[in-house]
Order: C-alpha cells, then structure tokens, then sequence
C-alpha cells in the first residue's frame, strides 16, 4: 500500500562511518556544553502512498474539466515551484491509516510494540473527524492503550509535537513518546475550478502531497560517570526555539468544518494566497533559528544538515537567504514527493540518513515554516 522507509537511530548505527559533507569535510562534533540532553530522537519512520500524480498532467486535466479561462491551458503551478510528482492515499485511506503506518514500521524496527509507548501524540495538519481527536484513532490501529493527544500548528505540528514529547520527557512523566503523523491534504485540494480568483487561491494546493510519519522521542541515557573530555558528546535534543506573527493566519486557510463555516462544502478547501504566504514567511528572519544554535551553544560549522519545510524548489534560494542557512546543507524533498506539510521535516531526515548525507554524531537543525505563520527551530545531535 506504500513506500515505507525508517531510520533507527538508538539502537543499531545507521552508517559504521561518519559521511562527509558535499564539500568533503565532516562538520566538526561540537563539546558538550551545558547539561547532558533529556530526550533523544530515538527513530524516524515515513510512510510514502504508491500512488503518484504528475503535477503537470493534473493541471492538464483540470483545464480541460474547468470554465473557459479559470485556469491556464500551459501546466503554470509545475513550472514555477519545480515540483513533479505528488504522493495521493488510497481512496478507502485516512491521516490515521497513514500515521499509523508509519508508526508501526518504525516501532517494529525499534524492537518495541504497542506496550512500550507511554504516550502518543496525533501531530498533523489533517485529521480525520472534528471529534474524536484523530489520536484516538490511530491508538486503535496500533493497539496503543497509553494517554494520547493531539498537536495541531498546520505544518509545524510535527515540530510542535517533538518540544512536547521533549518537555514531558525531561520532567519525567513519560519514557517513550511516539509521535505520529498522517497528512492528507489531497483530499482538501479543488478540483473543480469555477473561475480564475478561485484557481489562483487553489493554485498551491496542487502541490500538496500524502504521507504518514512517526518520530520516537525516548528518555537519554544518564550519562557516564568519569567520561573524558574528547569523549563524543551525547546524542539527544539540545535546544529550540519558537515564534510566531499570527496578524498572518488568514493568508492560508482550510476554513470549513469549525464554528465559521460549519457546514459550508465550499469553504472546505485549500484558500492560499501564495503571494502574501511567500512574503511573510520571507518577512520572519533568522531570529529564532540563532536562537536555538545559541541555546545549544553551536556554530553553523557544527551543523551538518539543515532539514527545512518546503514548499516548492523555486522558493528555496529565498528562504535560505531570508533565513540565513548556509549553502549546501540542505536536502531536496519537495521536487519528487510534493508538500508533505507536517511529515517534511521527517521525511527529509530519513532521506538524509538513509543516503549517508548523516549519521549518529552528527547535529542536524530541524526548521518549521507553517501557516499563521510560525516558525520553529531545533537543534539535535543524532
């Protein structure tokens, strides 16, 4: 049903070597500063539906199903954001079946089952059904009989749900936190194009994309009595940092389903201004990325992957200038698999791992655009 690909980073090395970067050095291992880290990023699983669709040829069709001039007979949205192919679920799927994929996979690698998570936390811009909280549901498929929640900040609830998982870790409340996420976003996308106004704020969502993924946040181990000081410092989540300019939260919006449009089928799609969304994002900074490098006492020489949301490649030389990250640390997803929303961030960490571009050592910065806007950063040695 899927492409499923996982990375276990606790138990079993993903690599015997440390990789190099494309220039050919290895980012330098930075000492420990400060107290040992409390939880660790323990494994990371992606689930990837089969099921593919040329951006182009969407486009193509639509034209041909729309009104006479609401969309434009040349594929417009794939030439200007680079982006091919999108993943598309099963028809009888929802979010919950695909982070439950992904889930299961990634604790089967872990060597742990059902009995083993203590909490887990439904982290996603999609979800099932207003109520119950879609969490429920994928604890169902899994057999999970631990707390569960969801987390919901658009396509930074990954993110959000990791500095929960960390937080509850390091007081102590729980030990193994499997967040899980399922983004489905093609089923929120317009298909039916009655004018160009609507075409242009549907437009995005042509390149929104299916996928599930799981992320295991685990209680770090204590660290050893008497280590010397040029032993390796101790993988885990070393710091974050968090923000938001929320007079933005209506330049994207899914706004049907809640108490302003409660049963208005035509609010129940993608409203994107791509323009003011663009600007916006562009308008946040570097500000709290530094913030978190400096939390976590590192250089961007300690840096050796920079793991960023993405919209669409033609954006990203901008957003790397906006935000201040270095050239050739990054990772392009978005071209081959389209917008994942929350599960980018995942995904672009497995294909960094599975392709020997990092591995245990190394210290990876986790970036989060989302819708409202926000924006978030973390820092973690793997």
């Amino acid at each position: 049903m899927g492409l499923g690909f996982v990375a276990t980073l606790s138990r079993v090395p993903i690599i015997a070597h440390p990789p190099a970067h494309p220039s050919g050095t290895r980012a330098t291992l930075a000492p420990v500063r400060g107290p040992a880290p409390a939880a660790v990023i323990a494994g990371v699983g992606v689930h990837l539906p089969e099921r593919t669709v040329r951006v182009a040829d969407a486009e193509r069709d639509l034209a041909r199903t729309s009104a006479p001039g609401a969309v434009p007979r040349l594929p417009m949205v794939s030439r200007l954001t680079g982006v091919r192919q999108v993943h598309v679920l099963p028809d009888d799927w929802n979010a919950s079946d695909l982070a439950a994929a992904a889930a299961a996979k990634l604790l089967a690698a872990q060597g742990l089952d059902a009995r083993d998570v203590d909490l887990l936390i439904f982290a996603s811009a999609s979800q099932d059904m207003v109520e119950p909280a879609t969490s429920h549901i994928v604890a169902a498929r899994l057999g999970v009989r631990s707390p569960v929640m969801d987390v919901k900040n658009a396509c930074n609830s990954v993110l959000n749900a990791i500095e929960v998982a960390e937080a509850l870790v390091a007081t102590g409340r729980y030990g193994t936190v499997l967040v899980a996420c399922g983004e489905a976003p093609s089923r929120a996308v317009r298909w039916d194009v009655p004018d160009r106004a609507t075409y242009l704020l549907s437009a995005p969502g042509y390149t929104m994309s299916d996928a599930g993924a799981a992320v295991l946040v685990r209680r770090a181990p204590e660290p050893v009595v008497g280590t010397s000081d040029d032993a390796p410092a101790p993988a885990g989540i070393l710091a974050s940092a968090f923000g938001a300019e929320s007079t933005h939260w209506d330049v994207g919006m899914l706004p049907g389903g809640g108490t302003a449009f409660p049963r208005d089928l035509d609010r129940t799609y993608f409203e994107i201004d791509g323009s003011r969304l663009r600007d916006a994002f562009l308008a946040l900074g570097p500000g709290v990325i530094l913030e978190a490098l400096d939390r976590a006492g590192l250089t961007w020489d300690d840096v050796a992957l920079v793991a960023v949301h993405q919209v669409a490649v033609a954006y990203l030389a901008d957003v790397h200038e906006a935000l201040g990250l270095p050239e050739g640390r990054t990772i392009v997803t978005v071209a081959e698999h389209g917008n994942v929303a929350s599960a980018t961030l995942p995904l672009q960490l497995v294909t960094a791992l599975e392709s020997g571009r990092v591995g245990p050592g190394d210290v990876v910065l986790l970036v989060g655009l989302a819708g409202g806007i926000s924006i978030g950063a973390m820092a973690v040695r793997l």
